[in-house]
């Protein structure tokens, strides 16, 4: 946890850019019937539906550049997180190492890159991060987390049917939330988990 709020508390640098990822499932919902409006104008939807399975997003953000983008995919397995990742190393060509804070599902494990990669071109990619993993039950540290559920809130809370559908609904909302959002001010430090979270930390004895 400590490492994590460490790295938050970085100045800004673009050489060396912190940017946080996450990834979550979310289901494409169609509708039986088509939706009617009423007299006021509102929309009514029939309590049907039709389930057209799920995509896996994957966001990544860079706080102290209030920027971020998503990536709607089929599934989320290594490949996905790994092409990911690539694409975060491209959007960054110019930086000397990017530091990524990400939860430590089994996906995201630096390895993996040796099953897709030789050696010596998975050690080159790699040369490019620094991995912080979030802690057991410690996704709330994550700020992407957080983007995440902005995005649902305000992009996905409605019936979308298919997934060219999403990604042009995605592609707006990042558009917006870029062209207007400010850098985020993360206040929680070490300091503050010292005091406020005492008890995850050990008792010595003296």
């Amino acid at each position: 946890m400590e490492r994590v709020l460490e790295v938050y508390h970085r100045p800004y640098d673009a050489r060396y850019p912190v940017i946080c990822m996450d990834e979550s499932p979310n289901q494409l919902i169609g509708e039986v019937r088509a939706p009617i409006r009423t007299s006021s104008g509102e929309k009514r939807h029939d309590y049907e539906y039709k389930r057209n399975g799920t995509v896996s997003l994957f966001l990544g953000c860079e706080p102290l550049a209030g920027k971020r983008w998503v990536a709607v995919r089929d599934q989320h397995r290594t490949r996905d997180w790994i092409g990911f990742m690539l694409a975060t190393a491209k959007r960054y060509a110019k930086a000397e190492k990017i530091t990524v804070v990400l939860d430590n599902l089994s996906t995201h494990q630096p390895a993996k890159f040796y099953d897709f990669y030789t050696p010596q071109k998975a050690q080159d990619i790699l040369d490019r991060f620094e991995f912080v993993y979030t802690p057991p039950h410690g996704s709330w540290l994550n700020i992407a987390e957080i983007e995440i559920n902005v995005l649902k809130g305000q992009c996905l809370n409605r019936r979308i049917a298919t997934k060219s559908t999403m990604q042009s609904e995605i592609r707006a909302w990042q558009k917006r939330r870029n062209k207007c959002s400010k850098p985020t001010n993360w206040q929680f430090t070490s300091q503050d988990a010292r005091i406020k979270l005492k008890k995850l930390y050990p008792v010595l004895d003296h």
